[in-house]
């Protein structure tokens, strides 16, 4: 039955072979994709918990209105 589930009727086609490759290697660079950016998030998170924020930095009493 796995011989099924992989395509194994009559041999390994090269075409199968290598588009399974490519999507090995595209699961691969989405999970150090996914990494990154957890850790980015995470580190945003941390500075935002800290009240490094830009709108912190604003003086709301001398704040002047957005042009439309």
């Amino acid at each position: 039955m796995a011989k099924a589930l992989l395509g194994y009727v009559g041999g390994s086609d090269p075409r199968v072979l290598s588009e399974m490759r490519r999507l090995q290697q595209r699961v691969q660079d989405l999970e150090s994709e996914l990494i990154r950016m957890q850790a980015e998030n995470d580190a945003l998170a941390a500075a935002a918990h800290r009240g490094d924020s830009l709108l912190d930095t604003i003086d709301v009493s001398k704040a002047e209105p957005a042009l439309a």
